[in-house]
């Protein structure tokens, strides 16, 4: 019997990102987030500010996944068009949240009242709900298996925090990291035949060049600690037969 493994995709908005002047923080923070509430994070898209790069990635990894989050676009500017985007991808309108424009009335209410600019982070799409936002005044937004965040990290963290136990989820992940100092060339073997005889199982390689040598940490990863011990301890003593010192915790 295969436990059920339930999948998120993360779609990061913004021609800042892809510029470069921007270095995007959220994916890890979604990750993490994700990890402990059971969810793999499956995939990730970065897209322009361009409304049609965003209903295609959004209903391509909605469809896919069982939950669909972005980050960035909905601020108060002209070019935060996330709203607009995805009230197109579902086929709703956009409307003004009444409970949104409330919560930015009294927010904005000493630092010079609602302005037709600030108004526009009221807007959801139609059968919309909100998601808490601590930080700001402006909420973030859900639509069924869509969860729409701010751009800016700490405020996205924020989001996120107002939606931990809310989400159905499997078991978290559990991981160890093992280092050695060899190629991993020479030890493919070890890592793929002993990926294949635990189930549901992942080891990830990766290599590093240091001190004028070349090694690898290997991350071991499943749902459940006691696999993941007894495969790393396959692995040191895979590793040990062959000649090479483990090191428990990685390089």
């Amino acid at each position: 019997m295969h436990e059920r493994i339930w999948t998120a995709a993360l779609v990061v908005i913004g021609d800042e990102i892809l510029s470069g002047r921007t270095q995007d923080k959220n994916i890890a923070q979604l990750a993490t987030w994700a990890n402990a509430q059971g969810i793999r994070l499956a995939e990730v898209r970065v897209v322009p500010d361009k409304q049609d790069a965003i209903v295609e990635a959004v209903n391509t990894l909605r469809a896919r996944n069982d939950y669909c989050f972005t980050t960035g676009g909905i601020g108060p500017t002209h070019d935060d068009i996330t709203v607009d985007a995805i009230a197109a991808a579902l086929g709703v309108p956009v409307i003004v949240h009444p409970q949104a424009r409330a919560l930015l009335e009294a927010y904005y209410a000493s630092k010079g009242g609602l302005s037709e600019a600030r108004l526009r982070m009221a807007r959801v799409p139609e059968g919309a709900e909100l998601i808490v936002n601590r930080m700001s005044g402006a909420p973030g937004i859900r639509w069924g298996n869509i969860f729409i965040l701010a751009g800016v990290p700490h405020i996205a963290a924020g989001m996120l925090d107002a939606l931990t136990g809310t989400l159905e989820g499997g078991l978290p992940v559990v991981s160890r990291t093992i280092g050695c100092w060899v190629a991993e060339s020479e030890i493919a073997d070890l890592l793929g035949d002993t990926e294949r005889a635990h189930e549901g199982v992942s080891i990830g390689s990766y290599p590093f060049f240091r001190e004028g040598r070349v090694g690898a940490n290997f991350v071991v990863r499943a749902t459940d600690a006691a696999v993941v011990d007894r495969v790393v301890a396959v692995i040191a003593d895979g590793l040990e037969t062959r000649g090479f010192a483990a090191v428990d915790g990685g390089i």
